[in-house]
């Protein structure tokens, strides 16, 4: 089954540096580089607002999505744990994820 999940930047971003130049970007990109060499992630990337990322990944539920531990990952500290994610009429949020949409 295939989920959209939406990331927001976190409290590390730093809006004025590239994305190749932000904190742990290298750690971050082998860890997205993994995702994808995996088959979880089959699509993704930075929306035109350069605040959010938009990833396509395939999973067998949408717990198989929240038990991949994304703010725990070494160099993912620019990235918020605020996730949504959606597979038909389903939709993924957790409680940071619901108070940014206040």
């Amino acid at each position: 089954m295939f989920f959209v999940v939406l990331r927001r930047c976190g409290p590390q971003w730093d809006p004025s540096r590239p994305l190749e130049e932000q904190s742990d970007w290298d750690a971050h990109a082998s860890f997205m580089d993994h995702l994808v060499d995996e088959g979880f992630v089959v699509l993704g990337g930075p929306l035109a607002d350069e605040e959010r990322v938009v990833l396509v990944v395939e999973a067998e539920s949408e717990d198989a999505v929240r038990a991949l531990r994304w703010g725990a990952i070494r160099g993912a500290d620019h990235i918020s744990r605020s996730t949504r994610s959606s597979a038909g009429r389903s939709a993924l949020t957790d409680d940071a994820a619901s108070a940014d949409r206040r």
